[in-house]
């Protein structure tokens, strides 16, 4: 049984030899651990600084391309080396490392693919009252769409076993963690929540820059997973709002038409035939992105087994300790 922890970096230089320290060195039912940093582009020493604390695995991406292909390419790369159990982790040590046992048990137990820690958002001293506000409501929300009890939606302290990183893709350019959430959902992917605790505040989160660039950013990531991975049931409450606004004005052009014998309203019953068709529109266009997503899943599975094959067939390359090898960069 083999674990991998890998941990996304960007300028982190200073931070990262207290969160490399800090990683458990044994784990109960884990035959090796090993540690893999993915450098997003730091415009600092954050690779050297790596190397430095002996992580095994160091991969450099050629420019800064965001957490989400930090983590994708991290996932990839784990999957290359032959991990069984994959933990990604915050490069400012912001979870508690010791709690990684806790992570990878229900995966070992054969209870769950994918662990995230729950990190107790609701009572969560280091964030603001309305940070604690957007996060329940967040929890609550990705609740909602992915169809999975979801106490803490952003946390990015998770385990993931081999099948699970296997199916796990990542559209998003901002983050990963909403997205692979409601992609467990609708892919019924066995998940589950663990208390976890968390270290001091490092510095500030870069992913929260403000708060309405924290909800423009996590509305379009939950809009556009939920509709990829819900698209009937996205069009089908679009068509029917739609169909309902337009029997309003439809009922008040007969009101008038059939009691008062009024020829007047025409414009009410242009603005019910014009709902009226949208609406349907909308249904049809729900059937058809139906269609398509069973498409998709077609492809997906596909994707699933060239990886599968790809990874299976390649050489799991060694890393002594304290001199890791820089893997290809990738996108």
């Amino acid at each position: 049984m083999k674990v991998i922890i890998q941990i996304p970096c960007y300028n982190e230089a200073n931070v990262l030899p207290q969160t490399v320290a800090a990683l458990p060195r044994r784990l109960d039912g884990v035959d090796c651990i090993e540690y893999l940093v993915v450098d997003d582009g730091s415009e600092d020493d954050t690779a050297e600084v790596a190397r430095q604390a002996g992580v095994h695995h160091l991969v450099r991406l050629p420019a800064h391309l965001g957490l989400a292909a930090g983590f994708i390419t991290g996932l990839e790369a784990s999957l290359k080396q032959g991990a069984d159990i994959i933990v990604n982790t915050d490069a400012d040590n912001q979870y508690y490392a010791g709690d990684i046992e806790r992570l990878i048990a229900p995966i070992l137990a054969g209870e769950a693919q994918i662990v995230v820690g729950d990190r107790g958002v609701a009572t969560l001293k280091s964030f603001s009252p309305l940070k604690r506000l957007l996060q329940r409501l967040g929890s609550w929300v990705i609740a909602q769409t992915s169809g999975v009890q979801t106490p803490d939606a952003t946390s990015g302290f998770r385990a993931l076993s081999r099948e699970a990183a296997l199916q796990t893709l990542v559209l998003s350019q901002y983050s990963y963690t909403l997205e692979t959430l409601i992609q467990a959902g609708a892919r019924r992917i066995p998940l589950k929540y663990v208390p976890v605790r968390t270290n001091p505040q490092t510095r500030p989160s870069r992913l929260m820059r403000s708060i309405p660039h924290f909800l423009a950013y996590q509305t379009a990531t939950i809009l556009r997973a939920y509709t990829m991975y819900r698209p009937l049931r996205v069009f089908t409450m679009l068509g029917l709002m739609l169909i309902a606004l337009g029997i309003a004005p439809g009922i008040r052009f007969l009101y008038f038409f059939i009691l008062e014998g009024s020829a007047g309203h025409i414009q009410s019953l242009i603005l019910a035939a014009i709902l009226l068709i949208v609406g349907v529109q909308t249904l049809l266009i729900g059937l058809v992105a139906d269609l398509i997503s069973f498409n998709r899943r077609i492809l997906e599975e596909v994707l699933f087994r060239v990886r599968k094959l790809e990874i299976e067939r390649e050489p799991v390359s060694a890393a002594p300790k304290g001199q890791p090898p820089d893997a290809p960069s990738q996108p």
